[in-house]
């Protein structure tokens, strides 16, 4: 008896990641993008954004500076995560990621710094009537939500 052959390597499912579509393809005019963030606890959309979408926008644009800081925040702190973009011209663009999903700060800095084919992306899509990206999972109800509780047991309705 055989063995199956092994499924792809994680090398490729790796570079696949990197190159799923919409491709992160940012203006030349970029210089750099730098994010402030909660190093625990809070500004759970930029954690993700950094973790999920940074490494794609970094591989598509090897020249664009990325500096990321992960300050301590403790709970009564109230600063807000936010994200500083320079270009070539010496403007700058800065927004909040507080309270966003990872998939909306992506898209903001697409609309901030993305090209034509950014553009092209958002028609196709609205053309098809599909999200720009995909975001935040559906959330369902599980049976626990719905309980009632009586007494000492939870009884289903």
């Amino acid at each position: 008896m055989q063995k199956p052959p092994p499924g792809p390597s994680r090398l490729s499912q790796i570079f696949k990641k990197l190159n799923a579509d919409p491709k992160p393809i940012l203006t030349p005019s970029l210089r750099s993008l730098k994010l402030t963030y909660a190093a625990r606890n809070d500004h759970f959309g930029a954690r993700h954004f950094v973790k999920e979408e940074l490494p794609r926008i970094q591989y598509i644009n090897p020249t664009i500076g990325i500096e990321v800081s992960k300050i301590p925040k403790a709970e009564a702190d109230t600063w807000q995560s936010s994200l500083l973009m320079e270009f070539e011209d010496g403007s700058k663009k800065s927004f909040t990621m507080d309270g966003k999903w990872s998939s909306t700060i992506f898209a903001d800095v697409m609309d901030a710094a993305g090209t034509p084919a950014w553009d092209k992306w958002k028609a196709d899509r609205k053309a098809a009537k599909l999200p720009i990206v995909d975001g935040p999972p559906k959330v369902h109800k599980s049976p626990s939500s719905t309980m009632k509780k009586s007494g000492a047991a939870a009884v289903l309705p």
